[in-house]
């Protein structure tokens, strides 16, 4: 079952609920955050809901999606009240990529920060059920106001060196009233970083990461496939400069995704009752890896079958502003 929020014509969000080529909006829904805050706070399964309210109008989604009228899968009536997040060196495949990035320069022998931590992975990223396994590489974006719908230019700073695809996967996540936080499904994402920033110093991950990230269009309710195999492209006016599959879920990860769960949801901040959150898994495939410069006008395309429609997003930079700094009035 996929999940996915359209724009009405009078700008009210409808939900649509798809199963193979069907698609129909949920009657008696506002949006996909009142279905899941239903679910989290009763404890019944999203599609026990689902079948309780029945089915509306049949809808048209992809012709929807190419007119702009398919929006992010579900957000927050307060967009700071969603939370972008997400781990890296969680893929087996990854950690080359990122170690050539930040390659030292004193001889083979000494491991990078990148190796020490994709090490620890391998070695106690998949403890026994019930017990924490070890901490994986851990960044946040952003916040609701930086999620980006599926069709939208992601939009690289003025002072950005890069900006460059990642393409992930992401659970979907609301807290319920008691503070356990309750999985609604998982989604296609754009993680969207500045990887020039990055490879400079590996201590600028977080400066690379502050950027923003796009995901959906639709959300895979039930279980996330073990063997997710994806493609990931982009194009330049209209021919495609760069292609290649990728791999996620867990049989090609690292860590357990119960594990990457739990050292999120370990903090108190993130089971604050009604918010939101879209974490990002961390990918093994990266255009910035094979040499590419990405350009204003390029357009990403991430897509994965289990995952309904692909997710694509053009490429923009924002203009410069007219200070060249930043001056902070003191009160």
């Amino acid at each position: 079952m996929l999940l996915s929020q359209i724009i009405r014509p009078d700008g009210s969000l409808a939900v649509v609920v798809r199963a193979g080529s069907e698609a129909a909006i949920l009657r008696g829904t506002a949006s996909t955050y009142d279905l899941a805050l239903e679910a989290a706070t009763t404890r019944r399964p999203v599609a026990a809901i689902i079948a309780e309210r029945g089915m509306g109008a049949a809808v048209d989604l992809p012709s929807l999606l190419a007119e702009g009228r398919v929006t992010l899968p579900i957000t927050h009536p307060d967009p700071t009240h969603m939370h972008l997040t997400g781990t890296g060196l969680t893929h087996l495949g990854s950690a080359s990529a990122r170690d050539a990035m930040h390659a030292k320069l004193d001889g083979a022998e000494n491991l990078t920060d990148s190796m020490k931590m994709f090490r620890l992975g391998l070695e106690g990223g998949r403890p026994a059920p019930g017990t924490p396994g070890a901490q994986p590489e851990w960044f946040y974006k952003g916040n609701g106001t930086t999620a980006i719908g599926p069709g939208q230019p992601l939009t690289m700073p003025a002072f950005a060196e890069d900006g460059g695809e990642e393409p992930e996967l992401a659970g979907i996540y609301i807290i319920a009233p008691d503070g356990t936080p309750c999985r609604l499904g998982w989604a296609l994402a754009n993680e969207f970083s500045d990887h020039i920033t990055e490879r400079f110093n590996y201590l600028w991950l977080a400066h690379s990461k502050l950027r923003e990230a796009s995901f959906g269009p639709e959300i895979l309710v039930g279980d996330l496939p073990a063997d997710v195999q994806g493609m990931s492209r982009i194009r330049r006016d209209g021919a495609v400069i760069w292609e290649k599959p990728f791999l996620s879920g867990e049989a090609n990860m690292s860590h357990s995704m119960a594990n990457l769960e739990h050292h999120h949801f370990k903090y108190d901040l993130f089971r604050r009752p009604g918010d939101v959150h879209v974490h990002m898994f961390g990918t093994a495939t990266l255009s910035f890896a094979d040499g590419i410069a990405t350009q204003p006008g390029d357009l990403f395309e991430i897509e994965a079958p289990p995952f309904g429609l692909p997710l694509k997003n053009p490429l923009a930079r924002a203009p410069a502003p007219g200070a060249a700094i930043v001056a902070v009035h003191a009160l």
